[in-house]
C-alpha cells in the first residue's frame, strides 16, 4: 500500500514530465508547424502517463504498467489514424498493420520534400505522434521506475536540440526556461521523496537547483548570442511535390520533372532584358558532390546597401539596374536576386548577406509572399578588355579550383583538345560554351535518368561527355570542371531564367515577366581579374550564350534578342537573355568592408564578452557552494542542528580538513579544536545538538537555532583563518564540497593526501 507522501510524489513527478516533454517539444514547431497533430500528441502523452500512474497508485508491477501503457498507445493510434480498417474503431486489424509502411513511407517523402515548418500530412503526423508516445512511455519508466530523472533529463534536452540543428535560429529563451523548470521540478520532487527524513538536505538540494537554473538562464541569453554563427542549413526538394523550392545540391532533376508547373514569383525591371536570378552559389567540390558556400555573413538592414558596390578596374563601364519582385509559390531560404546586388530592400524577417557571393538567405525565414527591391550594379566590358583580364586571383582562395586526384581522363583531355586554339582564357570558355551548345549535345531531362548518370559528380560528367545529352546540371558540372583542369577557378549558381513576358508589360516602361517553377536553373562562372565573376550559358537550346562585343561598335555587350521572347525550362524553347554579366563579389571583399549593417563585432568588444562569459562560468560553482550554504544556515537558524553541523562539515572538506565517514561527532569535534583551532564553546555546543537528535532522538529547542547558526558561521570562519591565503581563495572558487561528499571513501583519501 502506498503511503501518502509516495502517492504525492509520484503525482508530482508524473505532472513534472507531462511539462518536460511539452516543453522538449516547442522546438520542433520550428520544423514542424503545429495542427491537430499537436493536441492529438499532447491527449496521447496525457493518457500513456496517466495510465502509468494509476498503475502506481495500485502497486501493480512495473511490467503490468509497460503492458498497460503500449496498449493505450496502440489503440489510441489505431484510433486516431487506422479506425477505418479497424475492429470496433480502435483494435487494429492486420488491414491496419499493414498501412503502418505506407504511412512512414509518406512521412520520409514529406520530410525529403518539405520546407520548414512543415505541415505535417497523414503520414508525417501518425510518426510524429506515435514518436511523442513512445519517448512518454519510456520516459515515464526512466522517471517513475528507474527513479533516474536525470537520465531523463539528458533525454529531453537531445530531443529538444534536434530542431535546432536542423534549421539553427535565435534561442528559444522562453522555451529553454519552461524545460529547464520542468527539470528542475523533476530533480527536486525526487530528491526530496529520496530524503525525507532531513529537510535541510531538501532545502539544500531546492538551492542548488535554483542557483544552478538562474545562472544556466544567464548563461545561455548572454553568452550564446556573442558564440560564432551555426553554419547555415539548406533545404531541399519541392513543397506538395512541384517543385516549389530551391534545392541547393544539384538534384534539379527532379523538380524539373514535376508534372505541374508553377508560377513562383513575377519581377518588374528597367534593365533592358530580363536578369536571371541567383539563389545558391556553390564552390566547394570534392568530386562527387557540389557544396553551397557556408561563408560569413552579414544582416541585411531595413534601407541601405546589403553589399559594397564591386570592385571593377576603373575603365570597365558599369550599368545600375533596378529590379522589384513579388514572390509567390516559392518557399525557400535562399532568395532569388539578380546579380552582382548591392541594395535589397523591403524584405520581411530576418535575412542574412554573404558577401563573398552576393546571394541572401535565411536561417529560418522563407521567401514564400516576399516583395522587394534589388539595385544591381553590373560590369560591361568590351571584348577587348575581357580578353585582356587573367582569370583567378589570389584572394579567391583553393575552394574555387580544387579537384580530386582522380579526374577521369575524358575531361581534361577534352578540355584542353576543344581550347587548343584559343589566344586568352575568355576565348578559351567561349570555345568550350560553343561546344556544349552545338548540335553534337542534346538537352534532355529523362536520358540522364535511363543511362544512369543523373548526378553532377565525376562519374557523371565523364558519361555526359559520352552520351552528350542532359540538363542545366550536367552541362553547368561539366562546364565548370573543364574550367578547372584548365587552371581557371569556377562555381555554379543556382537560381531561375528570367522569365515570360506578361501581357501587362507590353508597351510599359517597367515590363513583368512570370517565372514559373520549370525555369529553375544551373549555371557556371568564371573570375576575371578587375571584372569579377561572369556567368556563362553552355546549356544547349536554353538562355542565351555569353558573349561580347568590340569596343569599335559603340556597345559594350552582343544585343540580346528582344524581352518578348519567351523561356522556358524546356529544350527548344525560345531564348530571353544570358546571364547577368559581371562581378559577384569583388576582389577583396570581407564581411567587414560592407557598408550596411554587419553581424562583426569589434576585437575589443568581443574579448572583453568573452572574459566576461569566462568568468561568469568561473563563479558558477562558488555561487552554487553559496546559495547551498546559505540554506543550510537558515535551516539550522529554524532548529535544524543537522543542517548547522553539515555546514561546518562542508567547511572542513573545502579547507582540506579529513571529514572521514567513520568518525564520531566527538571525535572529529575534538580534532577540530585540538589541530584547527576551533573554538571549543561552539563546537561543543553543536556536537552536543546534532548527538541529542542523533542519538537520543530528543527534540531541539527551536530558541536554540539562532545559536547554532551563528556557531557554525563562526567555526567555519576560524578554520578559513588558519589556512594561508591561497586555500582560502581555493575553497571559495572551486568549493570540494560541492562534488566531494563528507563520508565518502573518495573524499577520505584525497583530503588525506592533501592534509
Amino acid at each position: 500500500m502506498r503511503t501518502p507522501r509516495r502517492r504525492r510524489d509520484a503525482s508530482l513527478l508524473t505532472l513534472g514530465l507531462f511539462a518536460a516533454i511539452a516543453a522538449a517539444m516547442l522546438p520542433v514547431f520550428s520544423v514542424m508547424a503545429p495542427g491537430s497533430w499537436t493536441v492529438q500528441a499532447a491527449f496521447l502523452t496525457a493518457a500513456l502517463l496517466g495510465a502509468g500512474l494509476v498503475a502506481r497508485l495500485c502497486a501493480l508491477p512495473a511490467l503490468v504498467a509497460t503492458v498497460i501503457e503500449l496498449g493505450i498507445w496502440v489503440f489510441a493510434l489505431t484510433a486516431l489514424f487506422g479506425r477505418t480498417t479497424a475492429v470496433l474503431g480502435f483494435i487494429p486489424s492486420p488491414v491496419t498493420v499493414s498501412t503502418v509502411p505506407g504511412l512512414v513511407s509518406a512521412a520520409s517523402e514529406e520530410i525529403r520534400t518539405g520546407v520548414a515548418p512543415v505541415a505535417p500530412g497523414v503520414g508525417l503526423a501518425f510518426v510524429l505522434v506515435a514518436a511523442i508516445g513512445a519517448l512518454a512511455i519510456v520516459l515515464d519508466h526512466v522517471v517513475l521506475t528507474a527513479r533516474m530523472p536525470l537520465l531523463a533529463a539528458v533525454g529531453l534536452v537531445a530531443v529538444s536540440l534536434i530542431p535546432t540543428i536542423a534549421i539553427p535560429a535565435d534561442v528559444d529563451v522562453p522555451g529553454f526556461v519552461l524545460l529547464a523548470l520542468a527539470l528542475l521540478f523533476l530533480l527536486r520532487v525526487d530528491t526530496r521523496s529520496r530524503h525525507a527524513g532531513s529537510r535541510s538536505r531538501g532545502r539544500g538540494a531546492s538551492a542548488t537547483a535554483l542557483g544552478i537554473a538562474a545562472v544556466a538562464v544567464l548563461v545561455a541569453v548572454v553568452a550564446t548570442p556573442l558564440l560564432p554563427q551555426p553554419a547555415l542549413r539548406f533545404a531541399s526538394g519541392g513543397t506538395g511535390g512541384y517543385g516549389t523550392t530551391i534545392n541547393p545540391n544539384l538534384e534539379l532533376g527532379n523538380d524539373l520533372r514535376q508534372p505541374r508547373d508553377v508560377d513562383v514569383l513575377t519581377l518588374q525591371t528597367d534593365a533592358p532584358t530580363p536578369p536571371y536570378l541567383r539563389a545558391v552559389t556553390l564552390s566547394s567540390f570534392d568530386g562527387s558532390v557540389w557544396q553551397p558556400d557556408r561563408n560569413d555573413t552579414v544582416n541585411v538592414p531595413d534601407d541601405g546597401p546589403v553589399f559594397a558596390a564591386p570592385e571593377i578596374d576603373p575603365d570597365i563601364a558599369v550599368a545600375q539596374y533596378t529590379t522589384d519582385i513579388s514572390v509567390g509559390e516559392l518557399d525557400s531560404p535562399w532568395l532569388p536576386v539578380p546579380s552582382p546586388a548591392t541594395t535589397v530592400t523591403g524584405l520581411q524577417g530576418d535575412w542574412l548577406g554573404m558577401p563573398d557571393n552576393r546571394t541572401i538567405v535565411s536561417r529560418a525565414g522563407s521567401s514564400r509572399d516576399q516583395d522587394y527591391e534589388v539595385q544591381t550594379s553590373a560590369p560591361r566590358p568590351t571584348l577587348e578588355q575581357i580578353r585582356a583580364r587573367p582569370v583567378g586571383g589570389s584572394e579567391l582562395g583553393d575552394a574555387v579550383r580544387a579537384l580530386p586526384a582522380d579526374v577521369p581522363a575524358i575531361i581534361g583531355d577534352t578540355a584542353r583538345e576543344i581550347t587548343a586554339g584559343a589566344s586568352s582564357p575568355y576565348d578559351a570558355l567561349i570555345d568550350l560554351q560553343t561546344w556544349f551548345r552545338s548540335s553534337a549535345f542534346r538537352y534532355s531531362l529523362d536520358a540522364p535518368v535511363e543511362a544512369g548518370f543523373d548526378g553532377a559528380g565525376l562519374d557523371a560528367v565523364a558519361d555526359f561527355l559520352q552520351a552528350r545529352t542532359g540538363y542545366c546540371v550536367h552541362y553547368a558540372s561539366a562546364f565548370a570542371v573543364m574550367a578547372r583542369t584548365l587552371d581557371m577557378p569556377s562555381r555554379i549558381v543556382v537560381g531561375y531564367l528570367p522569365g515570360t513576358l506578361s501581357s501587362s508589360g507590353i508597351g510599359q516602361e517597367r515590363s513583368t515577366f512570370t517565372v514559373t517553377s520549370s525555369q529553375l536553373h544551373a549555371w557556371p562562372e568564371v573570375y576575371f581579374q578587375g571584372i569579377g565573376w561572369v556567368p556563362f550559358e553552355p546549356t544547349n537550346s536554353l538562355g542565351v550564350p555569353t558573349s561580347f562585343a568590340s569596343g569599335s561598335t559603340g556597345s559594350t555587350t552582343t544585343a540580346p534578342n528582344a524581352p518578348q521572347q519567351s523561356q522556358s525550362a524546356a529544350p527548344g524553347s525560345q531564348p530571353t537573355t544570358a546571364p547577368s554579366l559581371g562581378n559577384q563579389d569583388g576582389p577583396g571583399l570581407s564581411s567587414g568592408s560592407t557598408s550596411g549593417a554587419t553581424r562583426a563585432i569589434g576585437p575589443g568588444l568581443l574579448i572583453a564578452a568573452g572574459i566576461a562569459v569566462l568568468l561568469l562560468i568561473l563563479a558558477v560553482p562558488a555561487v552554487v557552494r553559496f546559495l547551498r550554504r546559505r540554506s543550510r544556515l537558515i535551516a539550522a537558524r529554524a532548529g535544524d542542528p543537522v543542517a548547522a553541523w553539515a555546514a561546518v562539515q562542508d567547511d572542513a572538506v573545502d579547507l582540506g580538513i579529513p571529514v572521514p565517514g567513520g568518525e564520531s561527532p566527538r571525535r572529529f569535534a575534538e580534532r577540530l579544536v585540538r589541530d584547527h583551532g576551533a573554538d571549543p564553546d561552539d563546537v561543543d555546543l553543536l556536537r552536543a545538538a546534532v548527538e541529542r537528535v542523533s542519538y537520543a532522538e530528543n527534540a531541539l529547542d527551536a530558541t536554540a537555532g539562532p545559536l547554532l547558526a551563528d556557531a557554525a558561521a563562526r567555526v567555519g570562519a576560524s578554520l578559513r583563518a588558519r589556512v594561508p591565503g591561497p586555500r582560502r581563495v581555493l575553497a571559495r572558487v572551486v568549493p570540494r564540497s560541492l562534488v566531494v561528499r563528507p563520508g565518502t571513501a573518495a573524499a577520505e583519501e584525497r583530503e588525506r593526501v592533501g592534509a
